[in-house]
């Protein structure tokens, strides 16, 4: 007999899309585990992780820049980061992990060197605000970058949520450092553009022969 057109659900899809959620959650709480642990490291050792953080226009501090996105300040400013990271990061990483790392590492190179290129004099920078603000701007463009409806739809949910998070981007806490999340920000908004998806393919892809 002929083809038709079948518009039953793909069981296949929901089980891939189970294994990526899972996959995601794994990821993002044992990430935010390792930032609990090193905090507890460094406590321990009396801040001797601190040294890690970046210190400006040293050229010594530029191999800072990977750790000091892993490290903090003290117990509040890990969990102030622990829950943004971990919701938005799982939200991230469902779109696959070789991406999701791509985009993390780019922020996380970005971000660093800006506070290199920009913090103020005798200051060290250390925390994961700077990957929090990125994933927020990536997951806030990747839609319109990528031309998806769904993914547009997410970006306005996590707009809704979290869109209060980009006064952080402004310089009105001389504790806080703005130029992490500024350049955190302007990473994943990169980071959307440079590992953006090609042009879905539209094909028979329910096609059922009988």
């Amino acid at each position: 007999m002929g083809d038709y057109w079948t518009t039953g659900r793909d069981t296949s899809s929901t089980m891939s899309g189970s294994a990526r959620a899972l996959t995601a959650g794994i990821v993002m709480v044992s990430w935010v585990a390792l930032l609990w642990l090193l905090e507890g490291i460094d406590v321990l050792t009396g801040n001797a992780l601190d040294t890690y953080g970046i210190s400006p226009r040293e050229m010594a501090e530029l191999r800072d820049v990977v750790p000091a996105a892993f490290l903090h300040s003290g117990w509040e400013h890990v969990a102030s980061n622990s829950v943004p990271l971990l919701v938005l990061g799982f939200i991230a990483a469902l779109g696959g992990l070789r991406r999701f790392a791509a985009v993390v590492a780019t922020v996380i190179v970005i971000s660093g060197l800006g506070v290199w290129l920009t913090a103020p004099d005798f200051t060290v920078t250390l925390g994961a605000s700077g990957v929090v603000f990125g994933l927020l701007g990536y997951l806030l463009v990747r839609g319109f970058v990528d031309r998806r409806p769904w993914d547009v739809l997410i970006g306005i949910g996590v707009a809704v949520v979290y869109g209060s998070l980009l006064w952080g981007v402004l310089p009105t806490d001389s504790g806080v450092s703005w130029q992490g999340h500024l350049f955190g920000l302007l990473g994943g908004v990169a980071a959307a553009f440079f590992f953006r998806r090609p042009p879905a393919r539209r094909g028979p892809d329910n096609l059922v022969t009988v």
